[in-house]
């Protein structure tokens, strides 16, 4: 092993700054990095539908907010020992700045979140979703660079020339100094850039729509987060044996691909507007009769 410690990665030195008295932390600018690169990716995809760019900031105000408190509820609730077990503080699950947000919680709040902005905005969600669908799997690979500087969530011991070096002060209980370990964080990121331009390949190759480009992006994500859950030693929740993250995985993959195969089958090709009311046309209202007389 001493003969590939130099070409181990290395973990930062610090992933804390501080400005005067207020800290800025590298997970917290990964995650607005990834807002930001999801947000104009998804405006490129929607106007490129014939829809607004600045209709997605509209909703991006309702979606971001709903899928931050998610993912910190899904990270709780699937790692609830640090919170509420033997040792553990409750108040530090209000402690986001800190790390620790689960990307199913995310998905599920900011989706509900969307359907809100949409709602208010007259935009029907599954086109929406589908615009959005590459630009979140790269938002989710720039927000892995935050485990990367807190140094946490990486995988099993490797020998591999890539493996993860980690600080004394991180490493887990029964590891020797020097140990690598695998780089979960870059194999999610780089999984989740390669499914994003599948994603945009496939979309324009097939052409997509009615959701099918979200569901493909669940199915994409899913199996790449499958075996790199699986590589992970972090504590979890688990059953059967498997890690609470693992079954999600493979419940929520199947799930998308049924849907996948189902909305082709009944909406084949792109939607036909992306208003949830289409405007009315000159032709419309002169066909329409006048009920008033």
């Amino acid at each position: 092993m001493n003969g590939l410690l130099p070409l181990a990665l290395p973990s930062p030195s610090q992933g804390v700054w501080y400005l005067g008295p207020f800290p800025l932390r590298a997970y917290a600018f990964a995650i607005l990095l990834g807002i930001v690169a999801a947000t104009l990716i998804t405006q490129r995809r929607w106007k490129d539908r014939g829809g607004d760019p600045e209709a997605v900031l509209d909703v991006a105000y309702w979606a971001v907010p709903f899928g931050i408190v998610g993912g910190r509820i899904y990270h709780v609730i699937s790692s609830p020992d640090a919170y509420f077990g033997p040792g553990g503080d409750p108040w530090k699950a209000l402690a986001i700045w800190e790390g620790g947000l689960g990307i199913w919680g995310a998905v599920a709040f900011g989706a509900v979140g969307a359907w809100i902005g949409c709602r208010r905005h007259g935009l029907r969600l599954a086109p929406f979703a589908d615009a959005l669908a590459p630009g979140l799997l790269v938002a989710q690979g720039i927000g892995r660079l935050g485990n990367w500087f807190n140094q946490e969530l990486f995988g099993a011991p490797t020998t591999l020339p890539w493996g993860l070096r980690i600080d004394d002060a991180h490493l887990p209980s029964g590891y020797d100094p020097g140990t690598l370990f695998h780089p979960t964080f870059l194999y999610e990121m780089l999984w989740n850039f390669a499914a994003a331009a599948l994603l945009i390949y496939l979309d324009r190759r097939l052409r997509l729509g009615h959701g099918r480009v979200f569901w493909l992006y669940v199915v994409l994500y899913t199996v790449g987060r499958l075996w790199i859950e699986l590589l992970r030693i972090d504590p979890a929740e688990t059953v059967l044996g498997l890690r609470l993250n693992v079954w999600t995985s493979i419940l929520v993959g199947a799930g998308a691909l049924v849907a996948f195969v189902v909305v082709g089958r009944r909406h084949p090709g792109r939607d036909a507007t992306l208003l949830l009311t289409p405007p009315t046309t000159q032709d419309d209202e002169a066909d329409t009769p006048d009920r008033t007389r």
